[in-house]
C-alpha cells in the first residue's frame, strides 16, 4: 500500500508526495505555507482521489502526458510526473486511485 510523505522545502514550503508502494512517487503537491495547510491537502488527495473526474490529462510543452488531481472547487492538490505514453500516464492515474486513500502518513 502506498504512502504520503511530508517534507518542507528549501524555501520553508511545506509539500507532500504520496509514494506507491514501491516507493515511487506517483502524485507530488504545490507548496503550502503552514503544515496545517499541507495537512488539509493530504485529506484532500484521501477524498477526491477516488473521484475519476477529479482527474484532468495535460501534456506539458514538449509534448509529454501529465495529470492532475483537483478538489471540488476546482483547485489542483498535486501533480503527476511527466510520462512518455498516455498509457504510462494513465497507469499512474490508475495508482493513485488505489494508494490515494492511505492512511500511512510519514515525515521526510
Amino acid at each position: 500500500m502506498g504512502f504520503f510523505v511530508k517534507t518542507k522545502d528549501k524555501a520553508g514550503q511545506f509539500r507532500f508526495n504520496l509514494k506507491a508502494g514501491n516507493g515511487e512517487i506517483i502524485l507530488t503537491s504545490e507548496g503550502y505555507t503552514t503544515s496545517a495547510a499541507r495537512n488539509k491537502g493530504i485529506a484532500s488527495v484521501q477524498k477526491n482521489s477516488q473521484i475519476d473526474a477529479r482527474y484532468e490529462s495535460r501534456e506539458s510543452s514538449n509534448g509529454k502526458p501529465y495529470f492532475v488531481l483537483k478538489a471540488a472547487n476546482g483547485q489542483v492538490i498535486g501533480n503527476s510526473q511527466m510520462y512518455s505514453s498516455a498509457q504510462a500516464c494513465e497507469n499512474c492515474v490508475a495508482s493513485v486511485k488505489k494508494n490515494g486513500a492511505t492512511t500511512d502518513i510519514r515525515e521526510g
